[in-house]
């Protein structure tokens, strides 16, 4: 074989294996709120048809696991369901990450209690009253409802564990800044686990994001103080914050997101990104259109 052709075999071979050798993916790592992992799974497997060269690898636990992550370094996106705290702010500061906050949809916190049970409303108080540290009702019969199916009356209250937003972010809004949890809460680790609960215990109640309602728990109608109008918790209600209990939902950046994680982002509060949280049962940021 002459020099030429063995010159012109290497040219050849050498281009197809340049063509044959996947280019490496970009990879997105977000990680935290149980509230936000399914918009947030969904989006991760609707990106490749925007941009095939991104892949988004998504994990709940929790928003403080989230957070966690972000001020540790070892995230891009850390999903939260409520604001991060001061104190998490410097700590990560101290490591050197600069959080950045960014709206991606809004949520109704609902509450729910099983279907046989025939309570359609509650107050703040009510509420209170029942969650709170050395609470004033802890049987059904101390409101004066009887429930079918939940022979002892005693209120079984379903919440969620410590490191969750949506943990956080009820205990803010109904028990206020100082306020705790009763004691004898069963701690779900998920959102799902919580309405799961409700809809098998006709004596308890419980709290989670409106995406997860089902056909088998009732949400209750809830107004801030007794006289005023309950507002049933919707997208609607969610997009316009009648809800009493409605929450922006937030993902960090470490400072002003770059390259692969801005178009992400941008994407994500995009018409296409936001009619895909739209679907799951949130409410966009703004009016949106969508198929």
């Amino acid at each position: 074989m002459n020099q030429k052709l063995i010159f012109t075999t290497t040219l050849l071979l050498s281009a197809l294996l340049t063509t044959m050798t996947p280019q490496a993916r970009t990879l997105i790592q977000n990680k935290g709120s149980d509230t936000l992992v399914n918009v947030a799974q969904a989006w991760a497997e609707a990106y490749p048809e925007v941009n095939p060269d991104v892949a988004v690898a998504v994990s709940g636990g929790g928003s403080g696991t989230g957070i966690a992550a972000m001020i540790n370094g070892t995230v891009d996106i850390a999903n939260a369901s409520r604001k991060m705290k001061d104190k998490e702010i410097e700590l990560a500061e101290k490591h050197g990450q600069h959080p950045l906050e960014h709206v991606v949809g809004y949520d109704a916190l609902a509450v729910f209690i099983n279907p046989k049970n025939p309570v359609n409303t509650m107050t703040f108080e009510e509420l209170k009253n029942i969650f709170g540290r050395d609470p004033k009702v802890k049987n059904w019969s101390d409101m004066d409802i009887t429930v079918p199916g939940c022979s002892s009356g005693e209120i079984v209250v379903v919440s969620r564990q410590n490191n969750s937003g949506t943990y956080a972010y009820f205990k803010e809004t109904i028990l206020g800044d100082k306020g705790k949890y009763r004691q004898g809460t069963l701690d779900m680790q998920g959102s799902k686990d919580v309405v799961d609960l409700v809809e098998k215990t006709p004596c308890a109640i419980g709290y989670s994001g409106l995406a997860y309602a089902t056909d088998h728990v009732k949400m209750l109608c809830v107004s801030k103080a007794a006289g005023e109008a309950c507002v049933e918790p919707s997208v609607e209600t969610a997009s316009d914050r009648s809800y009493p209990i409605a929450r922006p939902l937030f993902m960090y950046t470490n400072g002003e997101p770059q390259g692969a994680i801005k178009d992400y982002l941008d994407w994500v509060k995009s018409d296409a990104g936001q009619c895909i949280l739209l679907k799951k049962g949130y409410a966009p940021i703004r009016d949106v259109k969508c198929d």
